[in-house]
């Protein structure tokens, strides 16, 4: 497929505006801000242009055109009333500085949606400010420091623990909220290794981040032990909630004994979301910590009102403009309200149909923790890579052939080869059967036939690419005369990255 600026051709228009006489003269631009030369764009008719962008679009993939098991991230189906919803004008054409007598609408649904996630995740109160689920990390490590700062154990309190199955985003948080990273062990069984755990936490330990269930799809069997560790120097508990679609309506972190979690809207509650946004990363706290809470609050005023609090004095500040994405808390909101008291449901169902997944393939592939999982499970192409030559990245390029898209691969670090597979609970059985026989095909391949999944994928618009070379050479943006022709260069020369053996 050519791209765009491929396609131009000199003179060529999409569309034509007219041109009136004796108008007024544009303002002058300032000297340093105007352009050289006219900026040179693609030039072709409409329809180039409709036939190209449609053409584009039909090489995406995303729930809405097959299964995307994607471990960790969440990828259900998001229902279109959502959409339907959110384009309401009276949400869809709100300005965000709105008085609040003309937003009462948008600030009730807010309230009522602070409201369902503080009895989702057992704790006091919610702020709806932090746009991602990192962003929501970060958020509550400020409070963590907002907290300690307020009695007098800022400079005490220096470092934050981490389970070396953590998300990434983790432990770059923890810097950059000023805290030093202490890393703890995973046992046999996937729980955070309690004996390593005990040696690291004391009184200059300020807090735990902790996933559970684990990016190893396993609830911590520990987890009172591990509040009491915690709680018993003075610590806080955070709990990132990334996995919290696997205990909706189950279990709650707050009774679990965390002080802090942050919600992602985009996972759990059906923001759609990929490629960078957009997003919505809340966080909840315990009563202890609500001064700290981000401004404005939105809160319920006298007589049914609601509105906007500023004044708190121990609060963190802003850490995004205005109140948040409105747009995914009115789909979030839907989604919830379509649920109501059943949210237990959808958490069962995202359980059964990880475990009959795991069920399916855990003889063909290498299982590191042999337990039931609980919305996700990772495998391992250990053997697959030892007996035939084949990695995970080969299996996952493969399974491109079979029309899926792949699961995370090589994370969590702590399993080599890891294949991360997270099936949601929107998924038919049908769906999951298609999907564990192409996983099997691919086994039966790679002993017969490993060259096919080493070249793969075969049957996709774009093959296996040279990684290391987009990576260290990137082009991205059309050169015009001198745009470079990638496919003579020699592949760029690199080390491959250690994944176990």
């Amino acid at each position: 497929m050519k791209l765009i600026y491929e396609k131009s051709q000199a003179g060529r228009r999409a569309s034509a505006l007219p041109r009136y006489e004796n108008l007024p003269s544009p303002p002058e631009l300032p000297e340093e801000l105007r352009r050289s030369e006219p900026p040179r764009l693609a030039e072709v008719p409409e329809f180039e242009l409709v036939r190209h962008f449609t053409e584009l679009s039909t090489r995406n993939f995303g729930v809405d055109t097959g299964f995307y098991p994607l471990g960790s991230c969440t990828m259900k189906y998001n229902p279109r009333i959502n959409e339907r919803l959110a384009a309401l004008p009276g949400f869809a054409r709100l300005h965000p500085l709105q008085d609040e007598d003309g937003a009462q609408g948008a600030l009730e649904l807010m309230w009522r949606l602070q409201e369902i996630l503080a009895e989702v995740t057992g704790l006091h109160a919610v702020s709806l400010q932090p746009a991602a689920g990192s962003q929501g990390e970060l958020t509550g490590l400020l409070l963590v420091r907002a907290y300690f700062a307020a009695r007098g154990e800022a400079e005490q309190r220096r470092t934050v623990v981490i389970p070396d199955t953590a998300h990434g985003t983790n432990p770059a948080s923890v810097t950059m909220a000023g805290y030093e990273l202490t890393p703890v062990r995973t046992d046999a069984r996937g729980n955070i290794d309690v004996d390593d755990l005990r040696g690291k936490v004391d009184e200059h330990t300020a807090a735990l981040m902790l996933t559970n269930p684990s990016t190893v799809g396993l609830f911590d069997e520990n987890i009172e032990e591990i509040e009491r560790i915690f709680h018993g120097v003075g610590a806080l508990m955070y709990y990132d909630g990334a996995n919290l679609n696997a205990v909706c309506g189950i279990s709650r972190p707050g009774d679990m004994g965390f002080d802090i979690v942050h919600i992602n809207l985009h996972k759990t509650f059906s923001q759609p979301h990929g490629g960078g946004g957009p997003g919505g990363g809340p966080v909840a706290v315990r009563e202890s910590l609500e001064p700290f809470l981000p401004v404005p609050a939105v809160v319920q005023q006298d007589e049914g009102r609601f509105g906007l609090e500023y004044d708190r004095p121990q609060t963190i500040g802003k850490v995004r403009g205005f109140t948040g994405p409105f747009g995914v808390f009115v789909r979030s909101y839907a989604f919830l309200r379509m649920w109501g008291p059943r949210l237990r449901e959808m958490s069962e169902v995202a359980v059964l149909n990880a475990n009959y997944v795991l069920a399916r393939l855990k003889e063909a592939y290498d299982l590191p923790f042999d337990r039931l999982c609980m919305h996700e499970f990772v495998l391992s192409a250990r053997t697959l890579k030892r007996e035939h030559g084949c990695t995970a990245l080969d299996v996952a390029k493969r399974l491109m052939d079979y029309s899926f898209h792949p699961p995370t691969i090589y994370f969590p670090l702590i399993v080599p080869e890891a294949l991360m597979i997270e099936p949601t609970e929107t998924e038919a059985k049908e769906t999951l059967d298609a999907f564990c026989d192409a996983m099997l095909a691919i086994v039966r391949e790679a002993g017969e036939e490993p060259e096919l999944l080493k070249e793969a994928p075969h049957h996709r618009p774009v093959k296996r690419l040279d990684e290391v070379r987009a990576a260290k050479r990137p082009v991205v943006k059309y050169g015009f005369e001198e745009h470079p022709d990638a496919k003579g260069e020699p592949k760029v020369a690199a080390a491959e990255a250690p994944k176990g053996v």
